[in-house]
């Protein structure tokens, strides 16, 4: 009898691979949208099993309180600014059309007030490349270039907490557990290395286990993995 694929069970929602957000601290983002430039300070460093990097927990003077990335070098009682009068000082939150050519940003926003969905990994940072009146080109961490709107926001300097994959794990049980605690599948085997009840691909009858072929039109759901057919073929009238 055959088994339920990993991507089947995940999408199951079992305990097994459900996200602990529990444990997590909240949601890292800007503060709230808006036209004038807003003071805040720093009031704690904490650590969020959710997140790479450690977090910041800011309260401004309009009374609200966020928690957002942590920048290298900065302090508990440290001053942060968010607005577009704000100076470029690691820390603050500007909207990109007010960051010079050049500047390492982090936490870049998507679109304007959605709290920052770009560069938000420990010790990673992007670089403002040009600048136009419609878009801001920046570079990511994986060398790409992506344009954005002046007014999406973003955090000036790097991420805390860089260096972290530079020490060994050592063994699978620290890899184990670091990957579960922020529910990350771990380890990952390829479908031609299982058995036959538990992916389309796996069989041990041959040395090549794999049936890496075109995906039936109508196959069920369970069998779509792997080379997964188009929708259609040929030139387009």
């Amino acid at each position: 009898m055959g088994k339920n694929l990993i991507q089947q069970a995940r999408g199951k929602g079992s305990p097994t691979y459900r996200s602990p957000s529990f444990r997590f601290e909240g949601r890292a983002e800007h503060n709230a949208l808006a036209k004038e430039t807003v003071k805040g300070e720093i009031l704690d460093i904490i650590h969020c099993s959710g997140h790479s990097g450690p977090l910041v927990k800011i309260r401004f003077e309009n009374g609200s309180e966020v928690l957002s990335l942590a920048a290298e070098g900065i302090r508990m009682g440290d001053s942060i600014y968010s607005g577009p009068e704000a100076e470029v000082e690691i820390g603050n939150i500007l909207p990109l059309g007010s960051i010079p050519v050049g500047t390492l940003v982090y936490n870049l926003e998507s679109m304007p007030g959605d709290g920052g969905k770009f560069v938000r990994a420990s010790g990673t940072f992007a670089r403002v490349l040009n600048k136009t009146e419609d878009l801001i080109t920046v570079e990511l961490p994986s060398k790409k270039q992506r344009t954005f709107s002046p007014k999406c926001r973003a955090s000036i300097g790097v991420i805390a907490g860089g260096g972290r994959l530079e020490k060994p794990l050592l063994n699978a049980g620290r890899t184990y557990f670091k990957m579960k605690a922020k529910n990350k599948l771990w380890p990952i085997m390829s479908g031609s290395a299982q058995n036959a009840v538990d992916h389309p691909f796996g069989c041990s009858r041959s040395s090549r286990k794999s049936k890496a072929r075109p995906v039936p039109k109508n196959a069920p759901p369970g069998r779509k993995v792997g080379m997964i057919r188009p929708r259609r073929t040929g030139r387009q009238q």
